[in-house]
């Protein structure tokens, strides 16, 4: 697993809860105890420098820390939140499967949102684990017709489960970019990586139409050595990128979801079972989110 630290940490980087306990400091900003929040995972950060209004991990402080990462996470029964870090929830969503928006759904919002797409054009999905089951639902609430794409089947009967419009086996078919381009026209208009596999990204410019974006988000393991700078001066494809974001661009996403009721589907656990959950994501087992509730 990426980006851990060689000491112990508690994990969990997704999390909502009901304020308990409100500082003096944080009075009269906008929270009560009893409310509903979810809140992001950075810790350390000002949250109002330059550096801070890109991503949080630039802070001009120096000292950004990603909780469940770096520093104790939300698998606990309390935790500390910066008011700065937080967000009411709506309360059309059932709390108890909202965690993973907190990470998993704003990206994916972000990152259909960022596609500069129309009703009725075409997003390949390409990977269908938790970050692409989000994408197809926002996709389907903004009117986008969306692919799935990957090599794991019961991923993508998820896939269709949550509302994709067709789904290919990358590795099974090897057709099926003369399928997805047949079922498009001339192929989509966007393509959106959610697998963090070299390979998924190699295949990406494939699915697209001249002039298609690639939006990148799964974290790969090297760098996307396919890309070519003339590919991108000719206009080929264009390229761009997005994340959970900053703590300004939250509220967006969670009203989004809140008005479209969009949730993933997630098995309950609990927190001795935190080793098997490990290993199930690293074994690719872990078709739903993961949640443990306190």
């Amino acid at each position: 697993m990426l980006a851990r630290p060689d000491y112990p940490v508690t994990l969990g980087h997704e999390g909502v809860g009901y304020i308990e306990e409100i500082d003096p400091a944080a009075e009269g900003k906008g929270f009560k105890v009893g409310d509903a929040i979810g809140f992001n995972y950075f810790i350390g950060c000002c949250f109002e420098c330059e550096g801070c209004m890109v991503h949080n991990l630039y802070c001009e402080t120096g000292g950004s820390k990603l909780q469940g990462f770096a520093v104790d996470g939300f698998f606990q029964e309390y935790a500390v939140v910066d008011w700065q870090n937080a967000v009411q929830l709506p309360e059309s969503l059932d709390m108890s499967k909202t965690a993973p928006l907190f990470c998993a759904g704003i990206t994916a919002f972000h990152s259909v949102d960022s596609c500069e797409l129309k009703e009725g054009q075409w997003l390949a999905v390409i990977g269908c684990g938790g970050l692409g089951q989000y994408a197809i639902q926002y996709a389907k609430a903004m009117g986008i017709k969306t692919i799935g794409l990957d090599i794991n089947d019961s991923q993508l009967e998820m896939a269709k489960k949550v509302g994709a419009d067709a789904t290919f086996n990358t590795m099974t078919n090897k057709n099926y970019v003369d399928e997805v381009k047949k079922l498009t026209g001339k192929g989509c208009h966007a393509a959106a990586v959610y697998s963090a596999a070299n390979a998924a990204y190699a295949g990406a410019p494939n699915v697209l139409r001249i002039g298609g974006l690639l939006m990148v988000i799964g974290i790969a393991p090297k760098g996307l050595d396919f890309v070519t700078t003339f590919d991108l001066t000719t206009g080929r494809y264009r390229i761009k990128a997005d994340s959970t974001g900053i703590p300004q661009r939250m509220k967006k996403a969670v009203d989004f979801t809140g008005k479209h009721k969009i949730q993933p589907d997630v098995e309950f656990r609990k927190i001795e079972d935190l080793p098997q959950m490990v290993k199930d994501m690293e074994d690719g087992k872990a078709d739903k989110r993961q949640v443990v509730i306190f």
